[in-house]
């Protein structure tokens, strides 16, 4: 299984992102899909290779943790908690945004979804990079996934510019998402590979809430 990328790939790869281009490569769930989010011609080409929808925010990968601070309006305490004891790994939080990031990346609501990906060549790209990197799923919106670089391939044709094959990711499932309501009550919006029990019985007395079905 090839899970490490060589100093010649991540250049070519960190190269594609500061001139505005797309990147796909593996992480601990599936393959992303990587800009520089502080490019808005960049987010634009992203929404486009996915044909999605400008409602729709996209994640953001982080180096470590003390880099959300260029993403974020305020980290909640309770978050700290479970950075703490959860990243890196498939947990997703989603953080009140910086007023200045692009639409693209928030899709209007104001909020922006970070985590910490403990792939290797995931880690080893945004630390190339140096910055943030965008971290959407690698399919055409509404479609499944991709686990593999053949699937990213297969998916997307030509494009994207640039593909970092990591081998096949476990494809089990996206990162668990977490939000935070006015009242400070944890909600869960979609659990992924880190099961909900899991994280409940490492905060508790605290707890994640399901939304009423």
């Amino acid at each position: 299984m090839k899970n490490r990328a060589t100093a010649k790939q991540l250049e070519q790869a960190v190269s594609v992102l500061r001139q505005g281009g797309v990147v796909a490569f593996p992480t601990e769930t599936y393959y992303g899909l990587a800009v520089d989010p502080f490019n808005d011609r960049a987010l634009e080409s992203l929404f486009t290779l996915k044909k999605r929808a400008g409602d729709k925010p996209v994640l953001v990968l982080v180096r470590e943790p003390g880099e959300i601070k260029s993403l974020v309006a305020s980290v909640p305490p309770v978050y700290e908690q479970l950075i703490s004891l959860f990243w890196p790994g498939p947990l997703t939080l989603v953080f009140p945004a910086r007023p200045s990031l692009s639409h693209w990346l928030t899709g209007g609501t104001g909020t922006i979804g970070i985590r910490q990906s403990p792939h290797p060549v995931a880690l080893a790209l945004v630390t190339a990079f140096g910055g943030p990197i965008t971290a959407t799923s690698a399919n055409i919106s509404g479609l499944p996934p991709a686990c593999s670089a053949d699937m990213v391939r297969a998916g997307f044709g030509a494009q994207p510019d640039f593909i970092l094959d990591g081998g096949r990711t476990t494809g089990s499932g996206g990162s668990t998402l977490v939000g935070l309501d006015r009242e400070e009550q944890l909600w869960c919006l979609r659990e992924g590979m880190l099961p909900l029990e899991t994280i409940n019985r490492q905060i508790y007395p605290r707890r994640v809430r399901r939304p009423a079905q």
